[in-house]
């Protein structure tokens, strides 16, 4: 039973946009701002309208547990996800209800901790690899971003699906940039034209779809021609294995949906994440000064474990607080399917949701002196005293990221592999813009110039600025 609240949502502050459309085109132009324009309205929430529907932009960690976690079942995804449906089918990240219990029960034990421990192994030697390659090519510039993007999708490939996909990376890394803006376009539009009419968007889009498709498919049908006793234990024979209470395993097509979510979350945006966190770095070379010193004191010149995790303690915070700043999950939205009441106010049936991370990592009474980089923010002792909701880089609730440990792990190691061997600055004169859709890219790659470090120069440079 809903409890009796004391106001409904045209008592909460309001931008109105204009006739019809509401803040449709402001959400449009720069999503962005038009959520940071909410966040400055304070309280706990601010009411939107696009179209016949009224979005509720929730700015409180109280709201967004209350709506995440303590009465999810509430709230499913918003139809805006139809656009990642053309992209991911009906796979971890889209689907609903049993379906979605069932799928996620399957996928969970790939993602424990003793399986981790092997996955980390394949994460350091695809590492090791690149830079082995950034080594022969020498110094200079580069675009970091696509490097990030080619490497955690063969990092995904080797660590969930036990295949290289390193011939495919690079029209790949193309096809979901594609696929991504489609999905995006997708949820904004007016008008919802079918993928079959030939618009020039909509043939790029099934020109994408066939790359990811050829891919996926390529890897379900190696998999099947083998022997059951050869198949690697991995997510993907995890996946071909399972059966349910009739019997039934899955078919390709859901097979297909399962695989390209995770290669998809698995990739896009940890890619992100430490493309970013390289971004920040520009501008706090002794941060990344830093993270090598930490990382030459943990492992030397080998490569790094998994057991070397707890001795990357800033390294971590680093990480933490770039994705605090450039959260590439950037917005959540949700759909109450029965009324609900959060805090205070009446949610009813059909109303959309929406959860900012982007604005919610900038709030000042959470986050003081938001914009200034401090990965002091997450130490214990203030994560400890920090609203618990007031970070959300990988969601909440039953619907939090199934890779969140794995994504954390592999930027730990990373990071601390990369900024150990090169020192990447800016590239001059290039300026980044935010490219907002799904998930939070840099809108032309990230042009950076790396130069080779020595230890003995890491060790130097250090004792220097300690001095």
């Amino acid at each position: 039973m809903v409890e009796v609240a004391s106001r409904g949502l045209e008592a909460l502050p309001t931008l109105g946009g204009v006739p019809l459309l509401g803040s449709f085109w402001d959400a449009v132009r720069d999503p962005l701002l038009l959520f940071e324009r909410c966040t400055r309205q304070g309280g706990d929430g601010t009411l939107l309208r696009f179209g016949p529907y009224r979005y509720l932009v929730l700015h409180t960690p109280e709201g967004i547990h209350r709506v995440l976690v303590e009465n999810a079942r509430a709230y499913h995804k918003s139809p805006n996800y139809r656009g990642l449906k053309l992209v991911l089918g009906n796979g971890l990240i889209t689907s609903e209800g049993e379906f979605w219990k069932r799928q996620r029960k399957l996928a969970q034990p790939a993602f424990h901790r003793e399986r981790l421990a092997l996955l980390a192994g394949a994460m350091v030697e695809d590492t090791a690899a690149m830079l082995e390659g950034w080594d022969a090519e020498g110094d200079g510039a580069f675009d970091l971003h696509a490097a990030m993007m080619k490497l955690t999708l063969r990092i995904v490939g080797h660590t969930l699906f036990s295949t290289d996909v390193q011939g495919d990376a690079e029209a790949v890394g193309r096809a979901f940039g594609v696929a991504i803006h489609r999905a995006n376009d997708e949820a904004t539009a007016i008008v919802h034209l079918p993928v079959w009419v030939p618009t020039p968007r909509n043939l790029r889009f099934r020109s994408a779809m066939a790359v990811l498709d050829g891919m996926v498919h390529r890897i379900i049908a190696e998999r099947r021609a083998m022997a059951e006793a050869e198949r690697p234990k991995d997510l993907l024979t995890m996946l071909m294995e399972a059966r349910d209470d009739a019997g039934a395993g899955m078919s390709d097509g859901q097979l297909r949906d399962e695989v390209l979510s995770l290669v998809g979350a698995g990739h896009e945006t940890t890619a992100n994440a430490l493309t970013w966190t390289f971004h920040v770095l520009g501008d706090h070379p002794e941060a990344a000064q830093r993270i090598a010193h930490e990382a030459l004191d943990a492992f030397g010149e080998r490569a790094p474990t998994m057991e070397d995790l707890p001795r990357l303690g800033y390294t971590r915070r680093v990480v933490e607080e770039c994705m605090r700043l450039y959260p590439p999950v950037w917005a959540l939205e949700r759909i109450a399917v029965e009324d609900d009441v959060v805090c205070g106010v009446r949610v009813p049936k059909g109303t959309l949701v929406g959860v900012t991370p982007w604005c919610l990592h900038r709030d000042p009474r959470y986050w003081p002196d938001p914009e200034r980089f401090d990965p002091e923010r997450f130490t214990p002792e203030a994560v400890a005293a920090r609203p618990r909701y007031a970070y959300l880089p990988f969601g909440a609730g039953p619907r939090v990221c199934i890779g969140n440990n794995f994504a954390m792990m592999e930027a730990q190691l990373l990071l601390a592999m990369i900024a150990r061997r090169y020192h990447c600055e800016r590239a001059p004169l290039h300026r980044v813009a935010l490219d907002p859709s799904v998930t939070l890219r840099p809108r032309d790659g990230l042009p950076m110039v790396r130069r080779r470090r020595t230890p003995r120069a890491v060790a130097a440079r250090w004792t220097a600025a300690r001095a």
